[in-house]
């Protein structure tokens, strides 16, 4: 019995240490398309339930996609997720992570996916080059003066920063971006 549990340790550190090493060039690339495929599938359903969506977010500065797991059991949760920043000004592309930490009591797995829009250059830079800790919890359908028809469906974060939020159902009009860290993926960069 301590031999079998010694060899599965054994195999969960020579598991984790191949998982830590360095990533080929050609896993980058593979990498890199997932999240491409990823986030076409992920604007495209967008679109399909908000339509005004597109225009929204092709005249915005830029805009950062996402696709997120979480889980929840009793009083911790958490989850992470990956997705791509895109500069509409530049064209650059930055790809990037998101870690969320959640305290409270409860159950549950849920996966959803996060599109950002950023009105102004100034936030959509500091997003992707400061990374950026999110801390809140909302219940809102939006609408702010002149704008509330372009963003029907988002959510405001602060002045100039949009949140689109989808689950499984289609558009989510709860924000759960509970403690979350967005930063860049040192390895895809």
């Amino acid at each position: 019995m301590i031999v079998k549990g010694l060899l599965v340790a054994s195999m969960v550190l020579c598991s984790s240490l191949a998982l830590g090493a360095e990533m080929t060039e050609e896993k980058k690339q593979d990498l890199r398309a997932e999240i491409d495929t990823q986030t076409q599938e992920i604007l495209n359903e967008l679109y399909e339930v908000t339509p005004g969506a597109e225009s929204h977010i092709a005249n915005a500065a830029g805009y950062a996609v996402f696709s997120n797991f979480g889980m929840k059991i009793l009083f911790a949760g958490g989850g992470s997720g990956k997705g791509l920043a895109l500069n509409n000004k530049t064209g650059e592309r930055t790809y990037m992570k998101m870690l969320e930490i959640q305290a409270g009591f409860g159950f549950g797995i849920k996966k959803f996916k996060l599109v950002w829009v950023f009105i102004d250059s100034a936030d959509f830079n500091s997003f992707v080059n400061a990374g950026w800790e999110f801390g809140a919890q909302a219940t809102a359908a939006a609408v702010l003066g002149d704008e509330g028809a372009a963003m029907q469906g988002a959510m405001p974060v602060s002045p100039g920063v949009w949140l689109y939020q989808l689950s499984g159902d289609g558009l989510a009009l709860e924000l759960t971006a509970k403690s979350t860290r967005y930063y860049k993926n040192e390895d895809l960069n």
